[in-house]
């Protein structure tokens, strides 16, 4: 029987998707890589074996339209790619499951956490976990504010509109110009990010832990594998907490030598190739267990310290022909 899995906006995950197609190869198990964007020419739509352009997210026809790929394709596991799509899979879980996949998507309670900055600031802290000082916009008395300060969106992702605020005019106007913002003390790190997977049935396979050197449109383009006892702990808590179905990113601030919880993603980071370098071949722990075979987890922190990753840009290319032949399917 094949085990097939669906990337929901594939995006440039390029390296995940090679990475997954190793893993088949590896397990020798038998299935195909289904994938789904709105966009013809995200790169890695090409590298799946049954690419699909769907509608977006707030389209009355996406969830339909995503069932109906996930029959045809006799799909076993959906793994979200990008922050917006986990709310409408975790809402619409029993639709999409009653097609026999399993969704790799939080609950609907823990989606709403995730995606809200000032929730997933209370989780932590609820979990006794040392998290920034926090306000939103209007309980913060510019002149009174200690600076630097840090403003974002409370429900944004990619890092954007996020800033570094240094005075009490920038603040008056981020906290104008940033919807729905949520304000916090600026933490200059360095940032943390942990690459906690879990399975479908919320197993903890790994947490592998990201040091962001330098990143570019919220996605890291160098850093290094590290590793912190504290905060692998951290992890498996709020794995366990939320609770995780599926892979995480949990994200932290180091200040002072403690680390301080900030954000978390609900899916597989944009950083987890480093992790996979590094020996923590999530890829291929997480496809063993859809198929249903065992392979041994090594214990936690055995992966490779201190390998860094440096990423390029390259170039792909797609005739239009090709782009019209993925809009087809859905039709």
């Amino acid at each position: 029987m094949n085990t097939n899995i669906l990337f929901t906006s594939v995006g440039r995950r390029v390296e995940l998707l090679d990475s997954f197609r190793r893993a088949y190869e590896e397990l020798g198990v038998a299935g195909r890589i289904v994938a789904t964007d709105v966009e013809a020419l995200a790169p890695a739509l090409s590298l799946a074996d049954r690419p699909y352009i769907v509608p977006r997210l707030d389209h009355p026809d996406y969830i339909s339209t995503l069932a109906d790929i996930i029959c045809r394709e006799q799909v076993s596991v959906v793994f979200p790619l990008i922050d917006p799509d986990i709310p409408v899979l975790a809402e619409h879980r029993t639709v999409l499951e009653a097609t026999g996949a399993k969704l790799a998507v939080v609950p609907q309670e823990a989606a709403a956490v995730a995606a809200d900055k000032w929730k997933t600031n209370e989780f932590f802290s609820d979990l006794g976990l040392t998290v920034p000082r926090s306000w939103l916009p209007g309980t913060l008395d510019p002149a009174e504010a200690e600076y630097p300060l840090f403003i974002k969106p409370r429900f944004g992702s990619a890092s954007e509109g996020a800033f570094k605020v240094e005075t009490s005019k920038q603040l008056e106007f981020f906290s104008d110009y940033v919807p729905d913002a949520i304000i916090q003390e600026y933490l200059p790190g360095p940032e943390i990010t942990n690459d906690v997977i879990c399975h479908t049935d919320g197993r903890l396979l790994a947490v592998v832990s990201r040091q962001r050197i330098r990143v570019r449109s919220g996605e890291v383009i160098v850093g290094k594998t590290v590793f912190d006892p504290t905060i692998t702990d951290a992890c498996e808590r709020i794995a366990a907490a939320l609770p995780a179905i599926g892979p995480i990113t949990v994200q932290c601030m180091m200040n002072g030598g403690v680390p301080t919880f900030t954000e978390i993603n609900a899916r597989l980071g944009g950083g987890v190739p480093l992790g996979i370098a590094a020996g923590a071949d999530s890829p291929r722990w997480l496809l063993a267990r859809a198929a249903g075979i065992e392979v041994e987890i090594p214990p936690p922190g055995s992966y490779c310290q201190n390998m860094y990753i440096s990423r390029f840009d390259q170039s792909h290319f797609i005739t239009e022909a090709k782009c019209n032949e993925f809009a087809s399917r859905c039709l």
